[in-house]
C-alpha cells in the first residue's frame, strides 16, 4: 500500500512514534498501531495519554472495520455500532467495500500529508489550523470503511505540532528569503559583468567578431533571471547604449567603405589595363617585377565590391598567368645559366636557413629582407627546383611572420584583457562553489556539498590553466 510508506516516514521523524514497525506483519500492525503516541519535546509521562495514529487506520483487513449486507449497502463499525454509508450497485461484496477503504484511505492520505507539511516547516501556521478545521469536518462527513475513530484521533494529533513547528516553519521562511537575497545578488553580479563586457566593446573595430559576441551577450542577458524594475532599467540603458554606440560606428565604417568603393574600383580597373598591356611581353625581368608591383598596388588598393573584385581579379590573373607562362617557356631554353643560378640559389638558401633558431625577430627579419634582395637578383632557375628552394624560403618566413604574430599576440590588450577576465570569473566561480559547500557541510546536506567542491576542484584545473595563459602576456 503506497500509503502506508507516507505514514512510515512520519514515523521515521518523530511525528508518530511507532515501535518496531519494521519488524511486523500486516495481519498484526494495525493492533501495534493503537499504542502509538505522539511524540513532544520532554513529555511528561503522567499527562501523555495513548493516541491513535492514522496509519492504524490504514493497515490490516478492512473487514475489522465495515461489511457488505444482503441488502448490498455497505456498512462501516464505530464504537456507536453500525451506520450505512452508501452502495455500489452492479459490483461485487468485495469491489464495494474496497470502494469505500479507497475512500477513506484518502482522506487518511490527506491527514498525513498535512501532518508532513507541519513538520517539515512548509506549511504557513495561519493555514494548517484553516487545514485542521476542514479535516475535522470531513472526518465528521466521511462515508467511508475504516477506522473513523483512529483517524478522527489522527487529526486531533495534528494541532498540537503546529505551534510546536512555528520556529521551524519561521527558520524556513528566513532561509528561503536569504536564498532569494543571495540569488538576486547572484544575478546582479551576472547582468553587471555582460554590461561591463558591452561597454568595452563598444569602441572596438573587430566588427563580425564583436557583433557576434554582443548578440551572444544579448542572449545571455534575456535568459537571465529578472530584477527588481529599476536596477534592471538601469542596467539596460548601459547595456544598450553600448550595443547602439558600436552599432552606429560599424554602419558608419561600412558607410565609408562604400563611399570608397568607386575609388577603390577605379584604381583596380587601371591595374588590370596595365596587367593586359604586360601579357605580352617578352622583357622578362622588369616585367616580372612590375607584376610584383601591380599585385603589391591591388593588395594597397583596398577592398571594393565583391563582385566588380572578382570579375577584375579574373582578368588581371589571367594576363599575369600568360606572362609568366610565356616567361617559363623561355627559361626552358636557357639551361646553361640556369644551373649557375640553382648553384647561387642553393649557397644562399643555407645562409638564409642559417637565420634559424633566432630569439631577435626583429633584427633577423632585416637580415632575412637582405638576403631576399640578394635572392631576387639571381637570375631564372630551373622551375621545379626554384620550387623546392621557394619552399625552405618559405619555412624561414613563416618562422618569422609566426614569431611576429607571437610578439603581438603577448601584447595584445584586447586577448590579455579577455585572458584576465576568465581567470577572475573562475576565481569568483571557485570561491562561490567552496562557500557553497561549507554552508551545505553545516547544514547537513553532504551531498551538495560533496558537488560543490567536485565543482570548485574542476574549476581550480581550468583556474591554473588560464593562469598559464594569461602570464604569457607581456
Amino acid at each position: 500500500m503506497k500509503l502506508r510508506s507516507v505514514f512510515e516516514a512520519l514515523v521515521r521523524q518523530g511525528t508518530f512514534v511507532l515501535p518496531s514497525l519494521a519488524a511486523l506483519t500486516k495481519a498484526s500492525l494495525a493492533n501495534a498501531l493503537k499504542g502509538m503516541t505522539m511524540t513532544t519535546e520532554n513529555p511528561n509521562p503522567s499527562q501523555v495519554a495513548p493516541q491513535i495514529s492514522a496509519a492504524s487506520a490504514l493497515i490490516g483487513d478492512p473487514s475489522q472495520f465495515g461489511r457488505v449486507g444482503d441488502d448490498g449497502n455497505v456498512y462501516v463499525r464505530t464504537s456507536q455500532g453500525e451506520k450505512i454509508v452508501g452502495s455500489y450497485p452492479g459490483k461485487s461484496a468485495e469491489e464495494a467495500l474496497a470502494y469505500f477503504v479507497r475512500k477513506f484511505e484518502s482522506l487518511a492520505s490527506d491527514v498525513a500529508l498535512t501532518a508532513a507539511r507541519i513538520t517539515s516547516g512548509a506549511m504557513v501556521p495561519d493555514d494548517a489550523y484553516e487545514a485542521v478545521k476542514k479535516l475535522r469536518q470531513q472526518v465528521r462527513e466521511l462515508n467511508g470503511v475504516g477506522d473513523l475513530e483512529a483517524l478522527a484521533a489522527s487529526v486531533e494529533q495534528i494541532e498540537p505540532l503546529i505551534e510546536g513547528h512555528r520556529e521551524k516553519f519561521e527558520a524556513k521562511k528566513q532561509a528561503e528569503a536569504e536564498q532569494k537575497a543571495a540569488r538576486r545578488e547572484q544575478v546582479l553580479v551576472e547582468k553587471e559583468k555582460i554590461v561591463v563586457e558591452a561597454e568595452s566593446l563598444a569602441l572596438s573595430e573587430s566588427w563580425k567578431a564583436t557583433g557576434e559576441r554582443l548578440k551572444t551577450l544579448l542572449d545571455e542577458w534575456k535568459s537571465a533571471p529578472r530584477l527588481d524594475k529599476k536596477t534592471d532599467g538601469d542596467l539596460w540603458k548601459r547595456f544598450s547604449a553600448s550595443r547602439n554606440k558600436f552599432d552606429k560606428r560599424r554602419r558608419t565604417h561600412f558607410a565609408a567603405l562604400e563611399a570608397t568603393a568607386s575609388v577603390v574600383s577605379t584604381a583596380k580597373i587601371a591595374i588590370v589595363d596595365e596587367a593586359e598591356k604586360l601579357a605580352t611581353s617578352t622583357d622578362w625581368v622588369p616585367t616580372a617585377r612590375r607584376f610584383k608591383v601591380l599585385m603589391d598596388s591591388w593588395k594597397a588598393a583596398g577592398r571594393g565590391k565583391p563582385k566588380d573584385d572578382a570579375q577584375m581579379w579574373a582578368r588581371f590573373k589571367k594576363s599575369q598567368d600568360a606572362f609568366f607562362a610565356a616567361k617559363n617557356a623561355d627559361l626552358e631554353k636557357r639551361e646553361v645559366s640556369m644551373s649557375a643560378n640553382l648553384e647561387k640559389r642553393e649557397a644562399l638558401i643555407l645562409t638564409i636557413e642559417g637565420l634559424l633558431p633566432f630569439t631577435d625577430v626583429k633584427v633577423v627579419k632585416n637580415e632575412f629582407r637582405d638576403l631576399m634582395r640578394e635572392w631576387e637578383k639571381i637570375g631564372i632557375t630551373q622551375r621545379d627546383k626554384r620550387a623546392a628552394l621557394d619552399a625552405r624560403v618559405q619555412v624561414v618566413e613563416a618562422a618569422i611572420k609566426s614569431a611576429e604574430a607571437e610578439v603581438w599576440r603577448k601584447s595584445d590588450p584586447a586577448a590579455k584583457a579577455r585572458a584576465a577576465d576568465v581567470v577572475a570569473q573562475l576565481t569568483a566561480a571557485i570561491e562561490n562553489y567552496e562557500k557553497v559547500a561549507e554552508k551545505s557541510a553545516k547544514a547537513g546536506n553532504d551531498k551538495k556539498a560533496q558537488e560543490a567542491r567536485e565543482s570548485a576542484a574542476a574549476r581550480k584545473v581550468w583556474l591554473a590553466e588560464a593562469q598559464k595563459n594569461l602570464s604569457e602576456f607581456s
